[in-house]
């Protein structure tokens, strides 16, 4: 009996957004919800590293905003 792999839709979408509009150079999405009290599986904090061009000769308050 084989495991079929668990679809992690936020963690989709996260990935999915940020390339669209960083095309990162580097992208990391880490799922640290386990560390947390929630329920097993859960989708809630997340550790994101993102390396983009598109991040040069911005201030970080600007790198901030550029995201958000």
């Amino acid at each position: 009996m084989s495991a079929t792999p668990q679809i992690a839709p936020i963690e989709s979408a996260i990935r999915g957004a940020l390339t669209e509009q960083l095309s990162p150079l580097h992208l990391e999405v880490i799922n640290e919800s386990y560390m947390h009290n929630v329920p097993k599986g859960s989708e809630t904090h997340f550790k994101v590293l993102v390396v983009s061009d598109k991040f040069d000769e911005l201030s970080l308050i600007k790198v901030y905003f550029a995201i958000f």
